[in-house]
């Protein structure tokens, strides 16, 4: 009898354990943005340095900084992330990053070919453009540390770029986050991918002869 009264009180006690975490849990969820620093109400985007939560606030040196909503009046807007579109900024020449630390006048090494990653499921495939981020980034950024420069030998998910691997190493962070799927899953099912080389080859072919109807030479 006191074995089974035990046992009962030890079951409700975990029950009501269980019932305070799980409260415990949907409270802390409530907020289904609050853990993505770039899904913030429009209220809060782009906060002066001295309240962005990275900068210390009793530092002269961060109410020196421009505020980034003055700096980013003038730019392109974009629909996440700081809301600047920074590849059309760099199109419209807003801007000029500088490609080497130490030398002003070093050039990018500009590789336009589109890679196309074919997708399961309904969603359309991805299409990952070399030449929107060799503007910014030299090759060394990305391989082979982060992307191995072999078809087949990388195997992406959706999970591991958000778990911050993969894509994930920017995106989300530096870079627009993967709630703009769109931006990357932009090209329908079944559709051939062409890049500029393969166009060129193309255009350099010469056209079809007409197939010689009956009674004609």
């Amino acid at each position: 009898m006191i074995t089974k009264r035990l046992l009962f009180i030890g079951t409700m006690a975990m029950s009501a354990l269980l019932a305070v975490a799980f409260t415990l849990e949907v409270s802390e969820a409530a907020d289904p943005n609050a853990f993505n620093r770039l899904m913030k109400p429009p209220s809060k985007r782009n906060p002066p340095p001295a309240k962005d939560g990275i900068h210390d606030p009793e530092s002269v040196g961060a109410e020196a900084l421009q505020p980034p909503k003055e700096a980013f009046s003038a730019m392109p807007k974009g629909k996440s992330g700081n809301y600047v579109d920074w590849v059309q900024a760099l199109a419209d020449q807003k801007i000029a990053p500088r490609f080497d630390r130490l030398d002003p006048e070093a050039k990018p090494i500009l590789m336009d070919l589109n890679i196309v990653r074919e997708v399961k499921g309904s969603m359309p495939n991805v299409v990952y453009p070399h030449k929107q981020h060799t503007e910014w980034l030299d090759c060394s950024n990305c391989h082979p540390a982060i992307f191995i420069p072999q078809k087949g030998a990388n195997q992406i998910s959706m999970a591991a770029i958000l778990l911050g691997e993969k894509c994930g190493v920017c995106h989300g962070k530096v870079a627009f986050p993967v709630s703009e799927c769109r931006r990357c899953h932009s090209q329908p099912k079944g559709k051939a991918a062409t890049t500029k080389a393969e166009a060129g080859a193309a255009a350099a072919q010469p056209a079809a002869q007409p197939a010689a109807t009956a009674g004609q030479p």
